[in-house]
């Protein structure tokens, strides 16, 4: 088991060593995650390999048999009027040796107020978003190790403005059936904007995620822990609102550690009762704990929760994400099964 992992990780620096570091990205919708039940476990999980088609979506090497006839729809409300989704569905071939999964992940925007540079109104605008993915996965003959790729349609209209991209995940994972745990690895968005908004090239945000879960025999528990974002190790910003003032005007600004920074990769969640007919799911993100928390004030941001029920031929979930004292997600799912 210790030289899987190892190879994992050596995978997953040697990725790093050629990642893009640093910068603003455009089509960062990518990165948000439709699925109540993945919402719940922390907000990013890539180590489901059941029912749940919407796994599909962000880790290609996760794609089953199970999963096969399954429809997922998922609609989060967001902040400020934005709507976001995602639909997905599986369909097997060839005595379901072949599972092939698609789906669209988009946002709305909502309608905006224009005004020129001398403040007369121009009317009112929109923007939307979205991104048709199709993925594969291969099982490695004689081995317990599946490799999967997803290829993706992406487009973006911002007001006047538009822009056609592409990009592709690669993932492997690894089943230790002894342990009945798994790992995987994933390098989303690797890809390009095919045409721009405005005669100028931008990044995807392309990262690299490192995943390990496993489930308990003696207790109907299975549990996720996600190092994200491998790609840069320093995700942490100095916030100016800890910056500290001497009584001679000195200012320091905000020491983060290395402690600080490494916890701020992981995501972890638990989901209770897996399997069962009813789901009880909790899950934390430390970065987003970190970087909304207000000194001073106990506000459990980064705390995420949900439930998942199964109703013959369909499964409704839900999620709730603790953003601040005054913001919170909701995410609502469905589940049929169309067999």
């Amino acid at each position: 088991m210790i030289k899987k992992i190892s190879f994992f990780l050596v995978l997953a620096f040697a990725i790093n060593s050629h990642a893009q570091l640093g910068g603003k990205y455009t089509y960062e919708f990518l990165n948000l995650v439709s699925s109540p039940r993945q919402a719940a476990l922390g907000g990013k999980v890539l180590t489901n390999t059941d029912w749940d088609t919407s796994q599909a979506l962000y880790n290609p090497a996760a794609i089953t048999s199970e999963m096969n006839g399954q429809l997922a729809l998922n609609f989060v409300n967001y902040f400020a009027d934005i709507n976001y989704g995602s639909l997905a569905y599986a369909k097997g071939f060839k005595d379901d040796k072949h599972i092939f999964a698609a789906g669209i992940t988009y946002v709305d925007y909502g309608n905006f107020d224009g005004y020129d540079n001398n403040g007369v109104s121009t009317g009112e605008f929109s923007g939307n978003e979205f991104a048709l993915t199709v993925g594969y996965k291969y099982n490695v003959p004689n081995t317990n190790l599946k490799i999967g790729a997803n290829g993706k349609f992406i487009s973006s209209k911002l007001e006047n403005y538009s822009s056609v991209g592409g990009a592709l995940d690669i993932a492997a994972l690894y089943n230790f059936e002894k342990s009945n745990s798994m790992l995987t690895i994933v390098a989303s968005n690797i890809g390009t904007q095919f045409t721009t908004y405005d005669a100028v090239k931008e990044q995807i945000p392309f990262h690299v995620d490192l995943a390990f879960a496993k489930k308990l025999e003696k207790l109907p528990l299975k549990w996720h822990i996600v190092f994200e974002n491998l790609q840069q190790f320093d995700l942490a910003f100095e916030n100016p609102n800890r910056t500290e003032e001497n009584l001679d005007g000195t200012q320091t600004t905000e020491d983060i550690s290395f402690l600080t920074k490494f916890m701020q990769h992981i995501v972890i969640g638990g989901e209770l009762f897996h399997g069962k007919a009813l789901n009880l799911r909790l899950g934390y993100n430390f970065r987003r704990g970190y970087e909304l928390k207000i000194e001073g004030n106990r506000v459990f941001s980064g705390i995420t929760a949900g439930f998942g029920l199964k109703l013959n031929r369909f499964r409704v979930n839900y999620a709730f994400q603790k953003y601040s004292a005054s913001a919170n997600v909701h995410s609502f799912g469905l589940n049929i099964n169309l067999l």
